[in-house]
Formats: C-alpha cells, sequence, structure tokens
C-alpha cells in the first residue's frame, strides 16, 4: 500500500458511525486499515477476473480461427435473422 493518505466519506449505519466515533485511535487506524485492505483486494479480484475473461476470449478466437472463421464467415452468422 502507498504512503499516501486521504480522506473519503462513506456512508455507514448510524449505530456503526457512533462504533468508530468512540473507538480509540488504534482501533479506528486497524478499521481504516481493513476497509483499505478490502477496497484494494476487491479491485484486485476484479482485475484478475477482467484479465482471465480477455485471455479465455483470446483463447476462443485462437481456436475459431484454427477452425477455419474468418471475419466475414462471423459478420455472416451474426446478420443471420433468426
Amino acid at each position: 500500500m502507498t504512503n499516501y493518505q486521504t480522506e473519503i466519506k462513506i456512508k455507514v449505519p448510524l449505530d456503526i458511525a457512533q462504533n468508530y466515533w468512540n473507538a480509540t485511535e488504534e482501533e479506528r487506524q486497524k478499521i481504516e486499515e481493513k476497509i483499505a485492505f478490502y477496497i484494494q483486494s476487491s479491485n484486485l479480484s476484479r482485475k484478475e477476473s477482467l484479465e482471465k475473461l480477455y485471455k479465455t476470449m483470446d483463447t476462443i478466437g485462437k481456436k475459431a480461427q484454427e477452425r477455419g472463421l474468418t471475419p466475414e464467415i462471423l459478420e455472416s452468422l451474426l446478420n443471420e435473422d433468426d
């Protein structure tokens, strides 16, 4: 994690906010670290999922080309009326 810090605002239920306000500085810091970790890991998971999807799509495209699918054939298939 970088050392740059900034504040963000998030909406939480009132009882959660009160618990945060009543926490010690050390407890608040731990809460903030957990939130940052959650957001960071969520972004990494999303990025990894997208990379996996793109890789799968590339594999499918290569296999289709190996089997003779051309851009013209693909367009013809996509434009067929059901």
